[in-house]
């Protein structure tokens, strides 16, 4: 259906090349219609959890690759007025499976990036709601795929991992036994994702370190302070930290997990070896982080009120992810390091007067 269909991998990605048969009957009331698309041109893509974190930078990314008309951005939140201007945006509840179906086969949709999670602060605080959202709308995406002959993404994380994980570095393949729900969801996303690569043909996917963008607000994850930061230090020039000074886990700034992302899905399927890649960029404690950030907002204070569910979370993770096998196979190559992360994420606060000033 489209040319080099490839990539994936068995915790995220789910393209599928399989046309296969629903589990679910079609609604007697689904209303669809069509759509003329030539399926040689671009992909028209759905983005589901849009608003969060990562949706909105994937859905600029891709518009900047396929035309801003291609690339669907969907919440169930009324979007600010400028991301409703920037692009397509629809409302779009994954736990509604009718509606779901009605959106893919009425805007012709190829590939669906599903990015619709509660994180693992916010799990832990509701594990029921974390079960329905993390779990029950990955099978909702999961059946449409497979019935319309789609390419998905479903991102896992450093929060797949527990504590009797090997830490330092974590490696592709390993024990896991995560003691979130939201970490125990992406176990379960990787291993449905494994049963649908020898099922159907699924390809190949990513495993996420702690993504750090400033097109968004912290979303209630772990390594949000790494986000927060930021924000506090332009603001009012101080930051209340809520993990331990020496707490080291792997980090990413947003335009290379969105590369990465995206190289994954056009890597050509013979140079890849596994169901599941680990990616990363770099290693940083908040006070490395803190440091960094004194170079450029001199005045900047940093103090520590440790929060015990999160610094219990944070030391079960990752101290450091081997993506060895990612360069190796595909070519994975990060660009920003921590100075430059710091640059980037300040610049792009850079109205603010200190920042000015200290530039």
């Amino acid at each position: 259906m489209l040319p080099n269909p490839v990539c994936g991998c068995r915790t995220c990605v789910v393209p599928l090349r399989f046309l296969g048969f629903s589990l679910w009957q079609i609604p007697a009331d689904a209303k669809f219609c069509s759509i003329s698309f030539s399926e040689t041109d671009h992909p028209r893509v759905l983005i589901t959890g849009g608003l969060g974190q990562l949706g909105v930078g994937l859905a600029n990314f891709l518009r900047k690759r396929f035309g801003k008309d291609n690339v669907i951005l969907s919440d169930i939140r009324k979007p600010p007025n400028h991301i409703f201007h920037s692009g397509p945006f629809i409302y779009s509840d994954i736990l509604d499976y009718k509606n779901l179906r009605e959106i893919v086969v009425n805007n012709r949709i190829t590939w669906l990036f599903h990015y619709s999670a509660l994180l693992s602060a916010a799990g832990e605080a509701n594990a029921s709601l974390a079960r329905a959202v993390n779990n029950k709308r990955l099978h909702h995406v999961l059946d449409v795929a497979v019935e319309h002959n789609l390419r998905l993404f479903v991102p896992s994380t450093i929060g797949a991992f527990g504590p009797t994980s090997p830490r330092n570095p974590t490696p592709d393949l390993c024990i896991q036994r995560p003691r979130t729900i939201y970490g125990v969801s992406k176990v379960h996303a990787e291993l449905m994702g494994e049963y649908y690569f020898h099922r159907y043909g699924l390809d190949f996917c990513l495993r996420y370190p702690g993504i750090i963008s400033a097109n968004s607000q912290p979303g209630g994850g772990t390594t949000d302070y790494a986000v927060q930061i930021f924000h506090d230090a332009t603001k009012n020039g101080k930051f209340e930290c809520n993990l331990k000074p020496n707490t080291r886990l792997p980090m990413m700034y947003i335009d290379d997990c969105l590369r990465a992302t995206l190289e994954v899905m056009e890597a050509p399927a013979e140079s890849l070896s596994m169901r599941t890649y680990n990616i990363n960029a770099v290693s940083f404690t908040p006070r490395d982080l803190a440091q960094e950030v004194l170079k450029h907002v001199p005045e900047f204070q940093i103090t520590y009120n440790v929060d015990s569910v999160l610094q219990a979370i944070a030391d079960s993770w990752p101290v450091n992810f081997d993506d060895s096998n990612a360069r190796k196979d595909w070519g994975w190559k990060h660009n920003f390091d921590l100075p430059e992360l710091v640059m980037k994420m300040l610049n792009f606060q850079g109205s603010d007067t200190r920042v000015a000033q200290a530039n």
